[in-house]
């Protein structure tokens, strides 16, 4: 089966990079790209720039995917450029914007939308596969939206058989795993968006039976819905440290611990965005600095770390509670530390808490900065007092080394 790839590829025009997921006798898969083994290293970008996509392939990164196929072309270019590839993604309908999947001119016009990208960009060298949806069964997991995903691919296929079509679902259950093998057959694999359940994804696609290959669409820290709340409900952010290891014990387990069956991965996020936080999901700040988990993936991605390395926090916490007087005086500590032994600078915020909580990843307001509260920072201790207005805040916390790498920490708090 190897030898007949190299020798289709011989025959394809010379832009035109054949991809193509291989099974042997054993029942393990690989990703070929023109003949040759195709691991993805992967992330999602906040910004998909010539500088961001640079800084990937620095990393040891090789791929980028995307959640539309908005300026498609541009992206695919500049990828070219850096030497990298493309998961092409397209938006499908989500009933919570109003899309029914069960109204013909929705369907047809959506159909056109993917038919006319994949003729287009078919034969961009750049392109490496093409995913179908993001999440878009959260609510509405039924037999109407798989048929369509199933005639969507069948049409992708038709029209270009030199790439691979995946569908993207936010975790994976029993359901879902019959929906897609008995309604969209013509999807080679499939690409999975697990955060805390990604330690257990191998086993459940076992019980699940599930025959075809995998590769995981997003992964990163335990999300706000994993982890513990505050007695008031909120959400209680792990440090920059503690995500670092969830990427490591993630991707050791279910990703690079699965070869054969794994085909790749994307982190979750290249960049930055508000998430419940500011600092939830980015893999850097907004002022450029890597987090830990920059470091941890430059590691697997391309076998060593980076010369200098993050900020490790060791403990972080209010010297008492975390629910507070109308103007009493809160003093917080952390604990940190610096491989490299630099010197550390330390900023401190604080933000009133998000009201701006949505599902899905969609986009979410930043909450306003409390700018008028009387505080001192002295290095690794912050001394706040002037929150006249009772309600729930949070209080971050950025350390920074000088040397392009910072720490952060986000400890929410009650005013009654």
């Amino acid at each position: 089966m190897i030898a007949s790839l190299i020798l289709s590829t011989l025959l394809l025009p010379a832009a035109v990079q054949q991809v193509s997921v291989v099974e042997d006798k054993g029942h393990r898969f690989q990703l070929m790209r023109n003949g040759k083994p195709y691991l993805i290293k992967g992330a999602g970008c906040s910004v998909t720039n010539a500088a961001s996509l640079q800084r990937l392939k620095a990393a040891g990164g090789n791929s980028v995917r995307t959640w539309g196929a908005d300026k498609i072309g541009e992206l695919l270019d500049e990828a070219q450029k850096h030497g990298m590839t493309v998961t092409v993604g397209f938006w499908l309908g989500h009933v919570a914007h109003g899309f029914k999947w069960d109204d013909k001119k929705q369907l047809d016009d959506q159909y056109k939308s993917v038919q006319e990208t994949v003729t287009k960009y078919k034969n961009h060298p750049a392109v490496l596969m093409w995913a179908l949806g993001n999440e878009m069964e959260m609510g509405n997991n039924n037999a109407t939206l798989w048929k369509e995903v199933g005639r969507l691919a069948r049409m992708v296929k038709s029209i270009d058989k030199n790439h691979p079509v995946t569908t993207v679902v936010a975790e994976m259950d029993q359901q879902k795993a019959d929906f897609i093998a008995q309604l969209a057959p013509d999807v080679d694999l499939v690409g999975i968006n697990s955060y805390a359940g990604l330690m257990s994804l191998p086993g459940r696609l076992r019980e699940f039976k599930w025959k075809k290959p995998y590769i995981v669409t997003e992964f990163g820290p335990h999300g706000p819905w994993e982890v513990g709340r505050t007695p008031w409900g909120v959400s209680i952010e792990p440090t920059s440290t503690e995500k670092a290891k969830m990427y490591v014990d993630a991707y050791t387990n279910s990703i690079a611990g699965q070869p054969g069956w794994c085909l790749g991965s994307y982190t979750f996020i290249w960049g930055y965005k508000q998430e419940e936080t500011a600092t939830w999901f980015g893999m850097m700040l907004p002022t450029g600095e890597n987090l830990q988990s920059v470091e941890e993936m430059t590691k697997f991605w391309s076998g060593k770390y980076p010369k200098n390395l993050a900020p490790r926090v060791a403990k972080v916490g209010f010297e008492v509670g975390n629910q507070f007087a109308v103007g009493a005086t809160i003093r917080a500590n952390v604990t940190v530390s610096d491989p490299d032994g630099d010197p550390l600078q330390f900023e401190w915020k604080i933000l009133e808490e998000s009201t701006d909580k949505k599902p899905g990843g969609y986009a979410q307001a930043a909450p306003p900065e409390v700018d008028h509260v009387a505080g001192k920072a002295d290095g690794p201790s912050v001394t706040i007092s002037g929150i006249k207005r009772a309600g729930q805040y949070r209080l971050a916390g950025y350390i920074r080394d000088g040397k392009g790498n910072a720490a952060t920490v986000n400890l929410p708090f009650l005013v009654k």
